[in-house]
């Protein structure tokens, strides 16, 4: 599933109905008194926060979203049916803007959480509501209002639920693009990502979770270096870090090394990220011939930091699945 994250779509409530022009016909009565019904009520469109919605892909394709209108009053003054209200479903995180005044109609932060973002109109008056002694046979009855209309800008505050760790070149893109279909750029050079990609991790169960690939951590990131700044802001909202370390013959510098770097770029910009629930991914086992090496970086990191430890390559996919499920798992917890 593909992450979207702003969307400008057009919302519009249900018109009221007509009143209606009705007079009593009974069998003693000829020429009975008005009894014309008031028309219902337009509906609203409303929006309700979820957290079992991680982007905003549905709306990408529904541009127009409209209430249902109110029906037409009817005789022996019947009012007529108020329309159905429109929900829609958005993430937790979402904010409404009118894209007109850019004005926030709503800021939908909890689970369950509802906001009108379209008002229906009110029904027309049947001719009984104009009956006077002066005026007992009215022929005349008002019609419906029409119901709020806008274009509105829907912004997800994304909320990633793992955040990826590493330096440049650790994998991650890839990783993220195995997982979910982020299609994050993948290259050979550092600082390929320069924003947060995000993807969606889906189950067949329908259950899903927000993974970020964000811009590859430096020594000294703390202090703005690099993208340090932009980096440690995203990294900031996540619920679980996973550290991936490129463990291949080709890499950069050594993964305990790393592992010691990156952590301590996080604890010098807020000693609160280390309390999240972490992971240690070692990565590019697929260009790394020593078996009985990672065998003994994998035990090294259990022991020392009493962590869970994946080996896997995000290129071929190799150990993927039991990361993705204990990924799922910390995520839960984490909400719970």
């Amino acid at each position: 599933m593909e992450f979207v994250d702003k969307v400008k779509i057009y919302v519009k409530a249900g018109d009221g109905g007509d009143g209606a022009v009705a007079f009593l016909r009974e069998k003693f009565r000829p020429k009975g008194g008005p009894a014309g019904g008031d028309g219902g009520k337009g509906g609203d469109v409303i929006f309700v926060a979820t957290k079992n919605k991680h982007t905003l892909y549905d709306l990408k394709f529904q541009k127009h979203l409209k209430a249902e209108n109110g029906k037409p009053g009817g005789g022996k003054k019947k009012h007529g049916r108020k329309g159905r209200d429109l929900i829609v479903e958005v993430p937790v995180g979402t904010v409404v803007k009118d894209a007109l005044t850019g004005e926030i109609i709503a800021d939908l932060t909890k689970d369950g959480q509802r906001a009108v973002i379209a008002r229906g109109g009110k029904g027309g008056l049947g001719n009984a509501r104009f009956a006077t002694p002066t005026r007992q046979a009215p022929r005349f009855a008002t019609k419906g209002q029409k119901g709020e209309e806008r274009w509105v800008i829907l912004e997800l505050k994304s909320i990633a639920d793992v955040g990826l760790v590493g330096f440049p070149n650790a994998g991650k893109s890839t990783l993220i693009n195995r997982l979910s279909n982020a299609k994050a750029e993948v290259a050979p050079y550092p600082f390929t990502t320069l924003k947060p990609n995000l993807g969606v991790v889906g189950f067949d169960d329908f259950y899903s979770f927000v993974i970020a690939d964000i811009p590859g951590l430096i020594e000294g990131a703390h202090k703005g270096k690099g993208l340090g700044f932009e980096f440690l802001r995203h990294i900031e909202r996540t619920k679980v870090l996973a550290f991936i370390l490129d463990v291949s013959d080709f890499r950069d510098r050594d993964p305990k090394e790393a592992f010691e770097i990156l952590r301590n770029e996080l604890k010098e910009y807020s000693p609160k990220l280390l309390e999240k629930p972490q992971v240690v991914v070692l990565n590019k086992i697929d260009a790394q011939n020593d078996k009985k090496y990672l065998e003994e970086l994998k035990r090294y990191f259990e022991e020392k930091y009493n962590l869970p430890v994946f080996l896997i390559s995000a290129l071929t996919g190799e150990g993927l699945k039991e990361l993705k499920f204990v990924l799922r798992e910390l995520v839960e917890r984490a909400k719970k």
